[in-house]
């Protein structure tokens, strides 16, 4: 039996403290990341859905069914103890862990070191801003992802002393009235976002119940393997995917029952294919999507979704080794192979490659004389370098969620033209009319607006990345400073470039640029390195003195490259 009760977010925190809410030995560790646990508080403060929690309710003297260990303060695992019984009632935590886990590392602890900030300039109809940081002055003063903020800088204040001070005032416009006194703001506009945001996390975290806690009392006249099996099996079931598992069991035990091939076939494609970035999820939500079900959870798997992938397997298999052809033929390979890069695009071209009204032969050699004589090639290659250098697949604002919104709205437009050629300009509407930024014309305007780590990987001929270098000034920071340019064009693409750490932190390490290019015991290929940092040849432009030139000169030749590789 179940039984449901509502919670306060805050709470919930101080029972998971209280040691009332444990993990038992069956659950995994934290797995989810820093991004993902800003993104709950952001749903959390919209008063939008992130699902209930399901626990066992274990009694107070008796021997639980599991082993437990208390949810980590700091992120770090912590081994489960052996209990003979129980010195309170407790909650273990069979499905919902990573969200409490963040509310409780993000309301009264550290992860990676790093404490929560919550912007309090936040755009409250839009996005509600939080960043995990460990050094405040290393948070952004000025937002370069949402230009349309109304409010361009940030006001990042910890969100451990916001729920302290809320706590003891049980005010919040008393906390309101202490922050805008003790900032000195006086601008009406900034006063109304710091009492808006304030009030959000006060209801929602404080005052509302908004934390769903499902009850499952266990019957210990059972035998104990019973009732062990029955939550196993249970546990099972509710782990459905929505974050990202170190082992492959868990899908396979779901999807084996209605067909004893699929193990078999899933573990073949991510051994395969797991260069490329196909995670078992990503594989589970392509066989939906193949299906045009963009809505469909892990847990809502049926016998029919096995059937459709084992049915038709071949062609899954042709599907994705013609994918990895074509982002080898595109030279986009090593940027998917580093990892942890966005699927979704992958998605869209598996997905128009698959309706393909050609035999499982031909897709699986579709891409060899990509050149000259297919089609599709130059347009997809075209829109995922557009959409990679726009990052139109990370959160853009204006309510567009990449794998929510994005993967609707890609699929709405594309699943029209199966078997035709590939829509590209039906794609780059969906970005237009959504709206969200999006451009394929390039300018000094709106360079640092676009995915850096994709403009990397193109400046430098699609090879050197951030992963491996530093991203360093050109021009010395401390000497621009000195000179008193403009931060934003300081801390600008336009005046950084790839070098390896030992290089940026040892010899050049702070150097005049002139001085340092200029010098054979640093550079030892002076033609070279302005090639492949894309220096203006223009020597008389390297010094400080004539940085506004410098950097204008260098986003024409930015500019260019970008252009001729996404043309």
């Amino acid at each position: 039996m179940a039984i449901w009760k509502t919670y306060r977010v805050a709470d919930a925190v101080t029972e998971i403290d209280e040691e009332k809410f444990v993990l038992p030995v069956i659950q995994r560790s934290l797995v989810w990341t820093e991004d993902k646990m800003e993104l709950l508080f952001d749903t959390l403060l919209k008063g939008d859905s992130f699902g209930g929690v399901m626990v066992i309710e274990e009694e107070k003297e008796t021997k639980p069914l599991f082993n437990y260990r208390p949810f980590t303060k700091d992120g770090n695992f912590i081994l489960s103890r052996q209990i003979d019984s129980l010195k309170q009632q407790q909650f273990f935590v069979i499905d919902g862990q990573q969200r409490l886990q963040t509310f409780y590392i993000g309301l009264k602890g550290t992860i990676n070191g790093k404490v929560l900030y919550f912007d309090l300039f936040s755009d409250y109809n839009l996005e509600y801003e939080f960043k995990f940081e460990k050094d405040e002055n290393k948070l952004p003063k000025i937002s370069k992802e949402n230009i349309d903020r109304k409010i361009p800088e940030h006001f990042w204040y910890p969100v451990k002393t916001l729920l302290e001070k809320l706590r003891n005032t049980g005010k919040y416009k008393q906390v309101v009235k202490e922050i805008i006194d003790k900032q000195g703001i006086t601008d009406d506009l900034k006063k109304d976002h710091i009492e808006e945001n304030i009030l959000s996390f006060y209801e929602n975290v404080l005052n509302s119940e908004t934390l769903g806690i499902s009850k499952v009392v266990i019957n210990k006249s059972l035998p104990e393997i019973e009732n062990r099996q029955r939550i196993v099996e249970l546990f099972r079931r509710l782990n459905d995917g929505g974050t990202r598992l170190s082992s492959f069991d868990l899908v396979a035990s779901i999807l084996k029952g209605f067909s004893w091939e699929m193990e078999g076939f899933l573990k073949e494609m991510l051994e395969k294919y797991q260069d490329i970035g196909l995670t078992q999820d990503n594989l589970i939500k392509l066989i939906f999507l193949l299906q045009d079900n963009h809505n469909k959870e892990m847990a809502s798997i049926e016998a029919t979704d096995a059937e459709f992938a084992i049915n038709n397997r071949e062609r899954i298999k042709a599907t994705i080794k013609s994918l990895k052809d074509f982002l080898e033929c595109s030279k986009t390979y090593d940027y998917y192979k580093e990892g942890n890069r966005s699927f979704i695009p992958l998605f869209f071209i598996s997905y128009h490659l698959f309706h393909k009204d050609i035999d499982n032969n031909a897709l699986t050699n579709y891409f060899n004389n990509y050149e000259t004589g297919n089609a599709d090639f130059p347009l997809m290659k075209r829109w995922l370098y557009h959409s990679l250098i726009n990052g139109v697949f990370r959160s853009k604002g204006a309510g567009w969620i990449p794998y929510k919104t994005g993967i609707k709205k890609i699929l709405e437009a594309i699943k029209t033209h199966k078997n035709k050629v590939f829509p590209i300009a039906e794609l780059f509407q969906v970005y237009i009319t959504h709206p969200i930024t999006f451009t394929t014309t390039y300018t000094s305007g709106n360079l640092d607006q676009l995915d850096n780590s994709f403009v990397y990987y193109l400046m430098y001929d699609r090879a050197r990345t951030t992963r491996t270098n530093d991203i360093d000034h050109i021009m010395p920071k401390n000497i621009l400073e000195t000179n008193g340019v403009d931060w934003g064009k300081i801390n600008s693409i336009k005046n950084f470039q790839l070098l390896d750490f030992g290089t940026n932190r040892g010899a050049k390490n702070g150097k005049p640029f002139k001085e340092w290019v200029d010098n054979p015991e640093y550079v030892k290929d002076k033609s070279a390195y302005v090639t492949l940092h894309l220096i203006p040849t223009d020597e008389t432009l390297w010094t400080e003195d004539k940085f506004e030139y410098f950097i204008e000169a260098r986003t024409t030749l930015i500019i260019s490259k970008l252009t001729t590789y996404a043309s």
